[in-house]
């Protein structure tokens, strides 16, 4: 048996007549920066979401730091963000010369935990940016009313939560903004980097559409010190194509996350908890072991391939050891990179797959 973790060429493979047509419009346009084909997308994006706008942007990373600027973070502010997350969060705190001041997430939930929230803020605090972990939506009631009490703003990271709802309403704009990455392994992904943010505060968008772009509107003509971070028009067209698969697919994850879950019950994994209020979108299926590695040595053998999401928390990367936060500076955090394994669960993976890995976790424990 061979399970790759996840198939990029097949979920190609299932729509490519669509997808070919799609980059072959964009060819014969002659518009290859900008222009109708991205503008066609922030539309049907922004819908999808429930938001009043949509920004493209290059990837997830400048999606997070371009909301920030757009939200006033500089030198010398503070924004609280999850200590277990992938480190591009952190960096882009970074990138605007602020201080990400990390809070642990919740034993149960892998996201942040409001309650530790408010012992985190200072004076300094500007931003509070909550990650959708995994696909599952964080407690976004909870985090809003805390902002709301001290004036902060809410930017959430969505980079794994494309389709996920929050008390019956699609992630997209809870908050201030929202931030998306299109990496081609995402729920909605693109055939390379690509990113967006999205909101319903008409200031915030447009000054995410001047720093995209040199800080212009007008070509030669620089309100601000801006960047260069467009989403590439192929990269748009490919996605107006996949968002019309989106539920389709996520539906999919949804059956496969059910299957193990079910196939899992009675076992010493730890299976994912979802709350009432939460619907995931399964971008991840993380579960944990306290014999981690040796059950993914396993899985590996037999031809499965499970991963590791993050081995390593962003506090202990070495490009954070300036902040001095040692071994056991955020235990959960520390706990969970040495215990979470994720399994395959891309949309084209057959149910009968996923018995036979529940079958061999079972036995490992």
């Amino acid at each position: 048996m061979k399970v790759p973790f996840l198939d990029l060429h097949v979920a190609y493979l299932e729509i490519k007549p669509e997808v070919d047509a799609a980059v072959l419009r964009v060819l014969d346009s002659g518009q290859y920066i900008l222009g109708a084909e991205v503008d066609a997308f922030e539309i049907e994006y922004a819908a999808y979401c429930e938001a009043s706008h949509a920004i493209g942007v290059a990837n997830g990373l400048d999606a997070l730091h371009l909301a920030l600027l757009a939200m006033g973070v500089g030198p010398g502010d503070e924004v609280i963000v999850p200590s277990n997350t992938y480190i591009a969060t952190w960096f882009a705190v970074s990138q605007c010369g602020a201080l990400p001041v990390p809070v642990e997430p919740s034993d149960s939930l892998y996201n942040i935990d409001p309650q530790r929230i408010e012992a985190a803020i200072t004076p300094r605090t500007k931003v509070i940016l909550p990650v959708h972990l995994y696909g599952q939506p964080a407690d976004l009631d909870s985090i809003l009313a805390i902002a709301t009490k001290y004036g902060l703003r809410v930017l959430e990271d969505a980079a794994q939560a494309h389709g996920a709802s929050y008390k019956g309403r699609r992630i997209g704009a809870h908050g201030d903004a929202v931030a998306w990455s299109f990496y081609p392994g995402k729920n909605l992904g693109a055939l390379g980097d690509g990113g967006a943010v999205t909101t319903n505060d008409p200031e915030i968008a447009d000054r995410i559409r001047v720093l995209r772009n040199y800080g212009s509107r007008t070509k030669y003509k620089n309100e601000v010190q801006g960047f260069n971070s467009r989403l590439d028009p192929i990269q748009a067209a490919v996605l107006r194509v996949k968002l019309r698969y989106l539920n389709d697919w996520n539906a999919r994850r949804r059956e496969i996350a059910l299957r193990y879950r079910t196939g899992m019950q009675g076992g010493v994994l730890d299976l994912p908890y979802v709350p009432s209020w939460a619907d995931p979108v399964w971008h991840l299926f993380v579960v944990r072991h306290p014999e981690r590695d040796a059950l993914i040595k396993r899985l590996n053998d037999a031809g499965v391939g499970a991963m590791i999401h993050y081995p390593i928390p962003p506090h202990r990367q070495a490009a954070y050891a300036g902040m001095n936060l040692g071994d056991g500076a955020l235990p959960l955090a520390e706990r969970l990179a040495s215990e979470v394994l994720s399994l395959p669960i891309g949309p084209q993976m057959e149910l009968a797959t996923v018995d036979v890995i529940n079958q061999i976790c079972f036995d490992s424990t």
